[in-house]
């Protein structure tokens, strides 16, 4: 899937955001290796804390529905400034993605700038725990 594709899908996920208090809209389109797309939305709450991001949102439902393999996540945002996925969702990623997944960062108007989770993410926290079992 092209990055325009993939970029619409998650322009169009942007439309089902709960976002009252920010008024700032996410969607997340995640391409899985299979080639399937899962999109998510943010969904804001009162307790900012318990806001969940449209990249997360996208990641759990992928990994609800059975799916673990990621290749690339294309993020749509309200706002002019190309929006880039927060700390948690890189760490979220991370979990599942290799070094050549990729991001494609938009804002309102379809700009967009691509990176490598490397790039994002050059020194990211992982453990030889999940080497040792079945679950990565």
């Amino acid at each position: 899937m092209s990055d325009p594709e993939l970029l619409k899908r998650a322009a169009e996920a942007k439309e089902m955001a709960y976002a009252p208090y920010s008024g700032y809209r996410v969607g997340a389109a995640l391409l899985c290796n299979d080639g399937s797309v899962v999109t998510g939305c943010n969904v804001e709450n009162i307790s900012f804390g318990a806001t969940i991001c449209a990249e997360r949102c996208a990641v759990v439902k992928a990994v609800s529905e059975g799916k673990r393999d990621f290749k690339k996540i294309a993020i749509s945002v309200s706002g002019d400034e190309i929006g880039f996925p927060c700390g948690i969702c890189r760490q979220l990623i991370s979990e599942f993605a290799k070094g050549d997944f990729e991001f494609v960062c938009a804002n309102n108007k379809g700009e967009f700038k691509k990176f490598t989770l490397s790039q994002l993410m050059p020194h990211g926290f992982y453990s030889n725990l999940k080497k040792e079992t079945n679950n990565g």
